[in-house]
């Protein structure tokens, strides 16, 4: 049985994301989209442990990673998700990972 991710080291991490685009490669090469899918979400949620959180500021908005013109206003931080909305977005409220947002490092 797999540790929840807020248990593992940096190197733990590490090596659990390249095992999951391991597997992205091969989902990718069978054509099975939605198993890529899934595999890109959990690497997606890994690599948020990476993150300084400090670097995000509630009410500010940022450009989402690997989307063309897609940007979301954060409304707070829980865990390594951000909650709030995509800008001229019609859904409600959602959360993604703290890693899908195009963060300016500080210093």
């Amino acid at each position: 049985m797999m540790r929840p991710l807020n248990t593992m080291t940096r190197r733990e991490l590490e090596a659990y994301i390249a095992e999951k685009r391991e597997a992205m490669r091969k989902a990718e090469m069978m054509g099975v989209e939605n198993e890529y899918r899934v595999l890109e979400r959990q690497v997606l949620i890994a690599e948020s442990y990476f993150i300084d959180l400090s670097l995000i500021e509630p009410g500010k908005i940022y450009k989402v990673i690997s989307n063309e013109n897609h940007y979301f206003k954060v409304e707070y931080i829980k865990g390594t998700f951000v909650w709030g909305f995509f800008v001229g977005g019609e859904e409600k409220e959602t959360a993604i990972p703290v890693s899908m947002l195009q963060l300016n490092k500080k210093g």
